[in-house]
């Protein structure tokens, strides 16, 4: 049962309110004039009268802290006449969650309920991610807005832990080396070294010595002992990058290093105990190269204990503004610049490119941007022509046949809206009068689409 508290002047109005939202059977309302004593987490939705968020504070700013106070854990909902819609926008800019004007719609009612219960939903697998299992330093990986890549986390969470041998796949790019490293970070293996092996970029001849050493005289050139990887990472953890790339006399070696947890320097004959996790990746189909005889079955059947699938980027498009921002930031302290974000066109593109080099290629993109961007906002001209056109507009636009016609037509449409309204805005120099005057709406009208796809008109002022 969703508790919800409607704070109004006008006692007609939360009757009205109450009723349609408690057609609703989960959700149970009350009506307040001031926000009741003391702290209230139980309270999932505030319904607040822009006068009522007003008066007595001075400040929608301050209203909301006030509100915050007695209701830390709630949503709030602004509700405003017309001519009151720029102190309802002014509030969500301070962090009310959405506002409604009057009179509400059973509609738009229902839209904005649904919404707040989809953000809790969001908000407490965050929070359970986010919990005292990951270390500060991993916070800013951990927050993610896609289903796919929480997953992922979640069994990170259940493996990490575990001396269990873990097999990492997903495309070129999508941060399996990372993985690896937030494997290790939060494993009791942690202060012991984390040594890394990149098999696809050693030559075949070298693949053995690199990773289980060599005594001198072993071969041509072997002037001295030296030990090998898995020696370097004993008592923490062994990662093998790319481990479809190897030789099938190194795959032999490795199944008995996992086998009987020892190794044997090449030249040498003493056994030498070894103990380190494995965790081991690639971006090939593993069942396919078992199916043509290149790697060993036994080998891939031990190595596969536990898989994790990281996806590509163009599977997890929801998290693109987010790592951008990441990026942003990462780049301004190592190129001494201050950008303060992207251009809506650009990142309008950024979203609709298919993303072949995933993750990587995102970070690249962005550090050239970076470097080329003269001023605070990371504009069209500071991206490859190949994403951009001249205009800064989607050169190539996908069909999304995956959709029903329906959902596909509303993605164009509003891909549409957001390209037009940002090119509006950014003519009328953020003014919301003489937007609305060209596009021919109301100033309300264009505040409530603004609101949805994001545009804020500080963004399009001086530009």
């Amino acid at each position: 049962m969703r508790k919800v508290v409607i704070i109004t002047q006008g006692s007609e109005r939360a009757g009205t309110i109450g009723r349609l939202l408690e057609q609703d059977g989960n959700i149970r309302t009350r009506t307040a004039v001031v926000p009741g004593p003391g702290e209230d987490r139980e309270v999932d939705t505030l319904f607040v009268d822009v006068e009522s968020l007003v008066d007595g504070h001075g400040s929608v700013s301050k209203g909301l802290a006030g509100l915050r106070v007695h209701y830390p854990s709630a949503a709030v909902v602004v509700m405003a006449d017309e001519h009151r819609t720029g102190m309802a926008v002014d509030a969500v800019k301070a962090g009310a969650y959405d506002y409604l004007t009057h009179p509400i719609q059973k509609k738009e009612l229902d839209l904005v309920v649904d919404k707040v219960r989809a953000s809790d939903v969001l908000q407490s697998e965050l929070d359970y991610l986010r919990g005292q299992f990951w270390n500060e330093d991993s916070l800013d990986y951990v927050d993610t807005r896609s289903k796919a890549m929480r997953d992922v986390f979640v069994k990170i969470r259940q493996v990490a832990g575990t001396r269990t041998t873990v097999l990492l796949t997903g495309e070129t790019g999508t941060g399996k080396s990372l993985i690896a490293k937030l494997i290790h970070a939060h494993s009791n293996r942690k202060a012991m070294p984390f040594i890394s092996v990149h098999c696809g970029a050693i030559p075949d001849t070298l693949v053995e010595s690199e990773l289980f050493g060599h005594e001198k005289g072993a071969f041509t050139g072997a002037v001295r002992r030296k030990l090998g990887k898995f020696e370097l990472a004993h008592g923490g953890t062994i990662f093998l990058d790319e481990i479809g790339t190897v030789s099938q006399s190194v795959q032999v070696k490795l199944l008995n290093v996992i086998q009987e947890r020892t190794i044997q320097r090449v030249g040498g004959e003493a056994d030498i105990p070894v103990d380190v996790r494995i965790i081991a990746a690639t971006n090939e189909d593993m069942g396919a190269l078992c199916e043509q005889g290149r790697f060993r079955r036994d080998l891939f059947y031990r190595l596969n204990v536990f898989p994790i699938r990281i996806p590509p980027l163009r599977e997890r498009l929801e998290d693109l503004p987010r790592l951008s921002e990441v990026f942003i930031k990462q780049f301004n302290g190592l190129l001494n610049t201050e950008i303060r974000g992207i251009h809506p066109h650009v990142l309008d593109t950024l979203l609709e490119y298919d993303w072949p080099g995933n993750v990587r290629e995102l970070e690249n993109v962005i550090e050239r941007a970076c470097i080329l961007e003269t001023g605070e906002i990371l504009r069209p001209d500071s991206f490859p022509p190949d994403l951009l056109d001249s205009r800064g507009e989607v050169v190539t636009s996908p069909v999304k046949t995956g959709l029903p016609l329906k959902a596909a037509r509303q993605i164009a449409v509003d891909k549409f809206e957001k390209q037009y309204l940002s090119v509006l805005l950014e003519q009328c120099n953020g003014s919301i009068k003489h937007t609305a005057e060209r596009a021919g709406i109301t100033p309300r009208q264009l505040n409530k689409l603004m609101h949805r796809h994001g545009l804020q008109r500080g963004k399009f002022r001086n530009n």
